[in-house]
Formats: structure tokens, sequence, C-alpha cells
């Protein structure tokens, strides 16, 4: 069977998107077919929401209208890859089946008549995910023209948790196995606390409404629970369509804007990554928020190239300010998915919907049709993807590693912390932000992995942090790292215990320092840091600080005001070979620049000095090196450059203008020595 970095048989970089041709009459599937030749379309998604009109009822399928279409697509040079409709189960399902309806946690069942799976844990829906995909892979394994399966669709939106009695016994066997006995149970989550402590199994409720907050232990496992029962399924059509079909299996992730898959685990299930992604609209920086959501898709996927399954061609229609794309962000948008590893460029979807809930959102062919800006620019699109066809497979190399834990970010969510404004995902987009500004390019990665490829890794938001791990970090800085942490690491361990040795312990040895109390501000104050080897610098710090205990590290900052006025701020660790920086405050991205600047100078990192907003990246083969510039500012920018720009064919030497919103790619041919020629 296949393996992890396979990729399905399309020629190039990939481009295309969900085609729903049911939605329209047969007469416009011909139409539809043309438009996507004319831009460069070879690869489409079929059938993700399809299943009312594929099994129509319990165990009879209609496959006919399936047959034309991918046959018609094959025809004409067109590869599909074939979705199972698992995501929105049909209305004959509901009907047969009502209690296999998801329920929320206050106790109301979800019907039909939107998308979202049923419940993860019940029989009756894993036997029936596991027909249809069976099903679709017996009749068109074969094909030809199917080239990949598409399982589900994003996984955990917006059905993740589910409440329903075939959920809480799941939920009590799944604990079982993992604890081994109540006793186990009672230790791990601490229930002496509140008087919890169970003495039966069917006792043990899922963390449902409660009088107050529920036991954070039991909700950490309650969130490692549900993303069991949503690989289980996932897995259940994946071995399905295996009975039949050795051609590449995925399913789309949503990484950093779904929370409730730890990709680190979904990725080891799949062929090939597949990552959905979506601007948030309100965000001016949103292409920062990109970029980080494609080196944290790369990083999953092991440096392997992955398929960008879905982005827009301009507006969305979920959000409270749906803002559409200026013209070419599309194309900035498309390139920095490459630039990252994305070998695959699709979107959602291919023509607009007239009908249903998502009909105000953008297409590459949208309700204005082929003579539109939108449809000029797709097709601008694909011509640019094709140039880049020598690109493929090539790969992106970091010196950088950020720590990004799953588990963390569900622990760190949980109710009644130090502070509201102590957020995971604030602290990875201020940190990475900071990076990406600095021009430089990171991996992320898991806590407990071999780190010591990286001259450099930063930890912005590890609460949960397990012994292993801070050993794990402890021996990267001893030879000869450089750590870079940010404050409320190391609170707790895997069962959501504060660590014997208080707040920080496993990181001690790492950091020189420990924290005696943390020591939160209110909404609007803010303070001061003294820089202690500067002339005169100081840094502006809100939201949060801490009292600190110096165990062998030195003082780099020290609190001008606040609760914690005349003690450390930022500290820094000689610790074997490397250095260990603690960051005990809540910087900004500019405020971090000269915290970082030093902490670059540790680690031996000497940065380009991009014009900011230029966003520059390498892809490597081989064969050659593809640097990839991307002009996010209202002015020409110039970067350092010697090759061919792959998009124009025209001869750079030295350096390179790019217009204002602009991009280039430009190839740098290796010798056969290994060095430029």
């Amino acid at each position: 069977m296949t393996t992890q970095g396979s990729w399905p048989s399309v020629p190039g970089i990939a481009y295309g998107g969900d085609y729903n041709p049911e939605q329209w009459p047969r007469a416009t599937w011909n139409e539809d077919v043309a438009l996507m030749r004319e831009a460069g379309v070879n690869l489409v998604s079929v059938g993700i929401f399809s299943w009312g009109l594929i099994e129509i009822s319990e165990g009879v399928f209609d496959f006919a209208w399936l047959d034309e279409v991918i046959d018609l697509l094959h025809t004409n040079g067109i590869s599909v890859d074939l979705g199972t409709p698992t995501a929105s189960a049909p209305a004959w399902m509901f009907a047969n089946y009502p209690e296999a309806r998801a329920v929320r946690a206050d106790g109301v069942a979800l019907g039909f008549g939107s998308r979202g799976m049923m419940s993860h844990s019940h029989p009756a829906y894993r036997t029936a995910v596991a027909r249809i995909a069976g099903a679709l892979a017996e009749r068109y394994a074969a094909h030809p023209g199917v080239v990949m399966w598409h399982v589900h669709n994003e996984y955990g939106v917006p059905v993740g948790e589910d409440f329903s009695p075939a959920s809480v016994a799941a939920w009590r066997e799944w604990l079982a196995h993992r604890y081994g006995s109540l006793d186990g149970l009672n230790a791990a989550w601490g229930t002496a606390f509140w008087g919890q402590h169970y003495d039966q199994w069917d006792h043990v409720i899922a963390p449902a409404v409660t009088a107050s907050t529920p036991n954070p232990a039991m909700k950490l496992d309650w969130a490692r629970f549900t993303d069991d029962q949503l690989r289980a399924c996932y897995r259940a059509e994946r071995d399905a369509i295996r009975a039949f079909s050795d051609k590449p299996v995925t399913t789309n992730f949503m990484a950093h804007q779904s929370w409730n898959l730890d990709l680190w685990k979904w990725a080891r299930e799949v062929d090939i990554v597949a990552n959905d992604h979506y601007l948030w609209a309100q965000d001016p920086e949103s292409h920062v928020g990109l970029a980080l959501a494609a080196d944290l898709t790369r990083s999953v996927a092991g440096g392997a190239p992955w398929i960008l399954m879905e982005h827009s061609t301009s507006a969305v229609n979920w959000q409270g300010r749906n803002i559409a794309k200026s013209a070419g962000e599309m194309c900035r948008n498309s390139l920095s998915h490459f630039a990252r590893g994305a070998d695959a460029i699709l979107f959602f979807q291919w023509r607009a919907s007239r009908s249903g809930a998502e009909k105000f959102h953008s297409a590459m062919l949208p309700h204005a049709g082929a003579d539109s800006r939108v449809f000029r620019e797709v097709v601008d699109l694909g011509g640019r993807l094709g140039a880049l066809e020598e690109a493929k497979g090539s790969r992106v190399d970091a010196d950088v590693a950020v720590l990004y834990d799953w588990e963390s970010l569900w622990a760190q969510d949980l109710e009644w912390r130090p502070s509201d404004d102590a957020q995971f995902r604030e602290r990875m987009r201020t940190y990475y932000e900071r990076l990406w500004r600095d021009g430089v390019t990171v991996d992320f990665a898991h806590p407990t992995q071999d780190l010591g490829k990286y001259k450099m890794v930063v930890a912005p938001a590890s609460y949960l942090l397990t012994a292993d791990a801070g050993e794990n970090l402890a021996r990267y800085v001893e030879a000869g790292g450089t750590l870079v942490v940010s404050y409320f690491s190391g609170v707790v361990d895997e069962h959501e215990s504060v660590h014997e040795g208080g707040y920080g312990a496993p990181l001690k040895a790492a950091l020189g320092v420990t924290v005696a109390e943390y020591l939160p501000m209110r909404e609007s104050e803010t303070a001061k840091i003294a820089w202690t080897h500067g002339d005169g610098l100081t840094l502006a710090a809100d939201t949060w600080q801490e009292d600190l205990v110096l165990d062998g590290a030195e003082v780099i900052g020290t609190y001008v005001d606040g609760p914690a006025a005349g003690s450390p701020a930022i500290t820094r660790n000689s610790h074997g070979a490397g250095h260990g920086w603690y960051v005990s405050t809540h910087l900004s991205v500019d405020e971090l620049g000269p915290l970082m600047a030093a902490a670059y100078a540790d680690a031996g990192l000497v940065l380009a000095g991009s014009p900011e907003g230029l966003e520059v990246v390498m892809r490597q083969s081989p064969e050659a090196d593809y640097l990839i510039a991307i002009n996010h500012c209202d002015a020409p920018v110039t970067v350092p450059a010697s090759g061919i720009e792959m998009f124009t064919g025209r001869s750079v030497a030295r350096e390179l203008t790019i217009v204002a919103g602009g991009c280039a790619v430009v190839r740098t041919a290796k010798s056969p020595e290994g060095g430029e020629r």
C-alpha cells in the first residue's frame, strides 16, 4: 500500500478545486470542462457532499451520474480526487438512525439540514461510512481518471465533540484502556479535589454542562478521546478504500484554524498531508497567518510536498465581514503556499453555487462568469503554476523550529487560567510574525522530537510540557542549541497537574530559572523592561509578569514597574554549549525585535535583511534553488537574486525588482559539485 509522501499521478503542480457538478444541469458540465482546460486545471475533487445522490437509500447505489462526470473529466485530461461524502449524511440516514445523531454538551441532538457528521462513536454511522467508501473504491479503483481518494471533509468541523450515549459508552472504554483501572483514573484526574472520586465505571460521565467548571484533567482527556474517535472514523473509511485501491488516501486538515485534531498523529495516517486555509479577513496581516498555517502543514508532513486542498479566490461567506481579495492577492496567497511546500494549489470551489448556504462564497468561476477579474486571475495563476513544473518535489530547509503541541493548546484553553489574556494562539502568532518579519523560515516541531538540526528553537506557548519534553529541550541546549521560551510554559504535565517542583520545573535545566508566582496584569496596565546590557534600551510589556527565581541564569532585562518591579524579566542561561532564554512577560511583535536579535546572535543566525513586507522563501532540489519572492507592499521592492525568473524567462543578475503586490520565482541552477552556476 501507499506510504506518506506518495503523490497522485498528476503532471506538474496540481491545480483546480472542489467540483460539484450535481448542482448543475448536464449542459453546464461541458462548459465547465472547457473553462477548466482554459485555466490549466488538472485536478478536481468530486463527490464530497453527494452521499444522498450516490447511496439513494440504505445499501442502494446510483453511480450513473458520477460515472458520466468522471469519464468526462478524464477524457479532457483532468484527474479526479474522489471524495467520500461522509461529512454530510443523507436524510434517510437521520430518519433510519435517529439515535446516531451527534449531541451537543447541552444535550441537544443535531439533526439533518446542514453539513456535519453524525455520532463518531455510533456503530450505525461507522458501518455506513465504511460501506459507501468501500462501494466507491470497488467501482472506481481501476478508473484511470481517479488518481487519489479524499476521505470525509475537514474532520471536527463543524462536529467534533459528541455527547451522545454511544459516545459516552465509547469514552468509558477509552478511559479503561488508557488507565487500566478506576484507581488509575482517579489518580490521573486528581478526583480527590471537589469530591469527584469514582468507584464505578458507569458513573463516569462526559464533561457536559455542569454547575461550575468541569475537572480540567477530564476535559483534556475528552479532547484526546474526541481526536481519537474522529481518527478512528477516518481509518474505517481509509481501510475500506484500501481493500480495493492502492492509490493515495488523504483527508483535509485545517492547520492552526481548527484545533480539535492532533495533526502530528493524523499525519501518520494519511498518504499525503492536505490542508484547507482561509484568510481571516479582519486581520490586516492575514498573509502572515497564511504563512504560519503553510509552514505548520509542511512540518506535520515531515517536510514532504503537501496539498493545499482548499482556499478561496476571493471572499468567503461565513465570517462577520467577508472581505473580497484585492487584485493579485489570490496569486500571492497561492504562491506563499507553494513557497512553503505545497505542490498542489486547489480552491473551494470551481463554480459558485446559486443555492445553499455558500452561495456568497467566491469560486474559480464566479457568478460574474468567465468575463470577470477573478476568472482572469484564475487563468493567469494556472499559467504561472504551469511554469513551475520543474520545481515540483523541491523542499524547504529551515534553521529554526517553533514548538507546537495540540495537547498543550487544548490544556491552555481550558477554564480558570491565571489570565484570559494568556492565549496559545496569540503567542504563537506573535512569535511567528516576528520571525516572518525577520525573514526567518521556520519548521514547527513537537517538543519531544529530535531538534538537533536546528540552530534555534522557539517555544511561544508550552503550557503543557512533559518531563520527557523538558529533558529533550535541556539536551538540545546542552548540545549547543539556542532555546527561546515565552511565559506560562512548563506549567503542567500530561494529566493537567502542576509539576512537582513548581511552575517551570521541567525547563529548569535549560533555562536556569523557575517561577515563584504568576503576576497577571490588569487589562489596561503596561510596564517597562530595562535592557541590562544596552544603551538605555527599554521594552514595553503588558498582560503578564512573573516572580522569577534564578538558578544560574543571568538577567538580561529587569522590570522597571508593575507587580514585579525591580525583578528579572528576561533571562539567559548558559547550559552546556548552548543558551536558554526566558521571556516572563507579554511582548508585542515590535518589542520582540531586540530580544530576538540577541538570540539570533547566540544561534549564529545571519539574517538577509529583507525589506518590510517582502516574503522570501527558498525551495531546493538537487538541481536548482528556487527563490520565491512575494511583495505584500504597495511599492516596488528589490531582492538580491541571480538566475532565471521563471514566469518571464528573463535572466536576473544580482538583484530583482518586484512591483507592488507582485510575485517572482527565480531559478538558480546548481553545478554537479553542488554549487551555483
